[in-house]
């Protein structure tokens, strides 16, 4: 820059050469009158403002004050030639703020540079953007940033800056972006081939999945795939591995992205992520010579032992880390031992047992002495974690003792930290009062108003521990440098509670009033209200230092806080009312127990440590805590879905014993339909504690769509979907409760499907479960056919079929969400019967409720007779036994099945279909052990073979 512009080389030389502020102050409002001079003539080319508008930038980067050329920078920005669109983006981002009415000029020049096909022009628009972006410009230009972003003529570079762009605009501005409505374009580009495009896109999605996670679910797929492609099969390039790690950063957000999201119940997904993990650990267990190596490794290690115990604290994953973070947090390097404490902190917050931990009691204590802070920090968040009732006076114990000497910066947040645990895991009551007082001792300035308060509470309100703590909070009023919480807190229990321990040597009413009056002389106003509180209840009591105390209250009656001698004058007209009157007794009375109450303490500690740009998944404080943040979370996203109640009569309860026992033979069970209602808290916390399953988009509709899936309901194999793009097939095949189906993607078109990813969505997961036997492909190459295996198991009766979406780049973002043919009646298997048995159970089972028939319109054949063998192949499809010579009418067709569902048993079936030729209708009947299975399999049947009304 200086080497082209003369005058403004010669303007720093000589401001450099200044020798006093005095010297280059004058040169500077010189130089600051020659360039207004400048601008108020005009007629300047393009050259002459990049020179004046440059030394403007110099001036105020030096820290002078400028108000000139702020125009002049806008109409660079419009310049043609690079060197003066820099130098007019370089003022605008430093002389504007956000809030300028100056920046309206410069959007449509930002716009106008984005829409560019040239990366420069973008480049520079979108750090002024990022760096300058107001509300109303995030409005105008948050689209055309999405464009540059997801668009495929874009230069890498510029996807990343756009990508980063949109960050900071999210950020700043959230409204200002629809997050939801672009999470499948900004989620398609984690497939990107460059990989610095994925860090940087991963960043965003970061941000965006925190606030929507339901919009960004897709996006735990694509992290956990891109995973396995960067630790397992090593597909990355030379220039993107760090010291020998394969981009670590992008790791370390992958493995942080999927922390985000509920453990995966998919048995695929999370065995690959096992297998990255282990991949990871495998790659640690050897320490290399190369530190750079050794903290990239590092890094990528920790998350992956976080994403470990995020999953499942009893997996074999979290035994081997248990043993590799006891190695860490013994090491010699600072960054190390850091991290070992930090990822031991919330495996305690995790875990059920604790023992693993407390096996390295010692090591972590002596942490608490460690040279840096942070360190000691993390050491103190550990010992909160992992103290229980077996270990809590000990490490109580040493956190008071360390109280006394540790940094100030830590010195309040141990406080809450030791009154929480002393409070949580207190083994009598005795033990609680002695450890809060000496921590009220040591503590002093660092004591909040929280943990005197919380004793306060516990004595009112627990009558065996009242005389105790009086007697012993006496004790350290006794001391001479009793801080003035210590006071509060003795003026509050000796004045409910001293006369308890007037008897006692030392704990006279005059030995009490000197002690805590003597103290009064160095508190301030407040704690001196607190104090004449405290001596008009010993009027009450201490009748005979009565005189002593109206001394006081005429003393404080002159003072020149309002309160204060407000107060004094009540309470010296109060007790100065004769013996004999009760109106000192009633208002004097001993205050009643405090209602139960939550402990502001934890609250106080989280609002305190507060959240980071990436929000934790953990916090401090053991599993309980924990699984209550949850709970907390998710009751605040949703509620608490009502528990379906299905109720049934004794008599109906007898009648359905007897049928079991009598279809014994058939080895047909009925599951139980009797469900206790969810009330209890357990119920309350199991339906909470389910991962959250995001919900289905909506389904792709059209004719043919509803005519292939028709077709697949009783067929095991055919087309699914297709379109100028793309060919959906389905095969199938079911063996009992399980099935498996082979899916087909087919592409027609001559370019590839990039990025593409299928989703199974399941509206009842305790009912049906599907998951791909391994993680389709990302990318189909032109012209060729890929197959993915859906493997499928039903646990119960369903009704809602499960769905699957499925999306792709092919030039722009394509996305269909299809029903997959998984009806109950494909787990149905054959039985065979004679027309004795058959009709036999049919009397069992008996009618309604376990009866469905409907009389419905039927189409007839081309030459006008019944189209029996389509009859026969819809119902035989639904993989009912058609049985012949059991009616003997032999246009009715009969057919029985057994329902196969893992958790509830099997379930009989039985069918009659009896057509009409003459009246073209027909009655369908269905009779089984369970009312759901014999109205879903009469919908099902009748739905396929009913002719639409004319």
């Amino acid at each position: 820059m200086a080497t082209n512009m003369r005058g403004l080389t010669q303007f720093i030389a000589d401001i450099r050469g200044a020798r006093v502020r005095e010297l280059e102050e004058k040169r500077i409002n010189k130089e600051m009158a020659n360039i207004r001079k400048k601008f108020k003539d005009g007629n300047l080319d393009g050259y002459q403002k990049k020179k004046y508008v440059a030394k403007i930038i110099f001036t105020y980067i030096l820290g002078y004050k400028v108000d000139v050329g702020h125009m002049e920078a806008v109409n660079l920005i419009s310049s043609p030639k690079y060197s003066e669109k820099q130098i007019g983006y370089l003022a605008v981002t430093l002389l504007m703020h956000e809030n300028s009415d100056l920046l309206r000029l410069v959007v449509n020049s930002i716009r106008k540079d984005l829409d560019e096909n040239n990366e420069i022009s973008n480049c520079l628009a979108l750090h002024a953007i990022a760096n300058v972006g107001s509300n109303e410009m995030a409005e105008a230009l948050a689209e055309d940033v999405h464009r540059l972003l997801i668009s495929p003529t874009s230069q890498n570079f510029v996807r990343k800056k756009a990508a980063l762009t949109l960050l900071r605009m999210y950020r700043k501005h959230p409204d200002v972006i629809p997050a939801a409505e672009w999470a499948l374009r900004i989620v398609a580009i984690m497939d990107d081939p460059d990989l610095g495009v994925v860090v940087s896109v991963t960043s965003l999605i970061m941000a965006l999945a925190q606030d929507h996670p339901e919009a960004y679910a897709v996006c735990y797929q694509k992290a956990v795939d891109r995973l396995h492609r960067l630790v397992v099969d090593h597909e990355y390039s030379a220039q993107y591995a760090y010291y020998r790690v394969p981009t670590p950063w992008l790791q370390v957000k992958l493995f942080r992205l999927l922390q985000y999201y509920p453990p995966t119940e998919d048995p695929t997904l999370r065995s690959v992520i096992c297998n990255v993990i282990q991949t990871v650990m495998n790659n640690s267990a050897e320490t290399s010579r190369n530190v750079q190596h050794n903290n990239a490794q590092n890094a990528v290690l920790f998350e992956a032992i976080a994403l470990a115990i995020h999953l499942d604290t009893n997996s074999n994953l979290v035994t081997n880390a248990t043993v590799l973070l006891a190695r860490f947090i013994s090491s010699k390097e600072t960054n190390v031992r850091y991290l070992g404490l930090d990822t031991m902190a919330h495996l305690a917050g995790r875990t059920d047992s604790l023992d693993p931990i407390k096996k390295h009691q010692g090591t972590i204590i002596l942490s608490l002495r460690d040279k840096d802070i942070s360190v000691r920090r993390r050491a103190l968040d550990l010992l909160f974690s992992m103290c229980d009732v077996d270990n809590s006076e000990v490490i109580v114990g040493e956190l008071l003792r360390y109280l006394k000497i540790a940094d100030y910066a830590l010195r309040e947040e141990m406080v809450l930290k030791i009154a929480i645990l002393t409070e949580k895991y207190a083994s009598s009551y005795k033990w609680y009062v002695d450890t809060i007082l000496e921590l009220i001792a040591a503590a002093g300035d660092h004591v909040g108003e929280e943990v005197w308060y919380r004793v306060i509470q516990i004595v009112t309100n627990t009558e065996d521990l009242q005389a105790y703590a009086a007697r012993v909070t006496l004790e350290y009023l006794k001391t001479p440098t009793a801080h003035e919480s210590l006071v509060k807190v003795g003026g509050y229990i000796l004045g409910e509670y001293g006369h308890l321990v007037a008897n006692e040597p030392g704990s006279s009413p005059i030995e009490q009033f000197q002690i805590l009056h003597t103290k009064s002389q160095f508190c301030l106003a407040a704690t001196r209200a607190l104090l004449l509180s405290t001596y008009i209840k010993w009027v009450n009591v201490f009748p005979e230092i009565k005189h002593h105390l109206l001394n006081v209250f005429d003393r404080y009656r002159h003072v020149l806080d309002v309160d204060l001698q407000q107060r004094a004058c009540e309470y010296y007209a109060l007790a100065s009312r004769p013996e004999e009157d009760e109106l000192l007794q009633n208002v004097c009375e001993e205050i009643p127990p405090f209602p139960p109450r939550e402990s502001t303490l934890i609250n106080r500690l989280n609002k305190k440590l507060g959240d980071t740009e990436n929000k934790r998944t953990w916090i401090h404080g053991g599993k309980e805590v924990n699984l209550e943040r949850e709970l907390t979370q998710r009751l605040n996203k949703k509620a608490l879905p009502a528990e379906p109640v299905l109720a049934a009569t004794a008599g109906a309860a007898d009648t359905s014993n007897e049928i079991m026992d009598s279809l014994a033979g058939l080895d047909l069970t009925s599951p139980s339909n009797d469900r206790p209602v969810a009330t209890d808290q357990s119920s309350i916390f199991a339906q909470l504690s389910k991962p959250i399953n995001p919900a289905a988009p909506r389904l792709t509709t059209g004719p043919n769509i509803d005519r292939w899936f028709e077709k697949l309901t009783y067929s095991a194999d055919g087309v699914l979907y297709e379109d100028v793009q793309i060919q959906i097939g389905i095969k199938s095949r079911y063996q009992g409760h399980l099935g498996q189906l082979a899916i087909y993607m087919g592409n027609k078109v001559s370019v590839p499907l990039t990025s593409f990813t299928a989703m199974v969505h399941v509206s009842d997961p305790d009912a049906l479960s599907a998951s791909f036997a391994k993680l389709p492909p990302s990318t189909i190459a032109p012209r060729t056919q890929t197959q993915f295996l859906l493997q499928v198991e039903c646990k119960k009766f369903f009704s809602t079929p499960p769905s699957i979406s499925i999306s792709f780049l092919a030039g722009a973002q394509q996305s269909v969400t299809l029903q997959l043919p998984v009806l109950i009646t494909k787990f149905f298997e054959h039985v065979s019967l004679g027309a004795a048995d058959f009709f036999e159970r049919w009397k069992l089972i008996g009618g309604p409720p376990r009866e469905s028939q409907l009389i419905f319109l039927i189409a007839l054949a081309e030459e006008g007779g019944l189209d029996l063998q389509k009859y026969r192949q819809v119902i035989g499809g639904h993989r009912l036994n058609l049985l012949d010579g059991i009616d003997p009418n032999p246009n009715n067709l009969i057919g029985a099945g057994i329902l196969h569902t893992s958790v509830d048993g099997k379930v009989g079936c039985l069918l009659r279909f009896e057509p009409n030729q003459e009246a073209k209708l027909c009655r369908i009947t269905v009779r089984s052990t369970s009312e759901d299975v014999a109205m879903e399999v009469q919908k099902l049947i009748s739905k396929t073979l009913t002719r639409p009304p004319p």
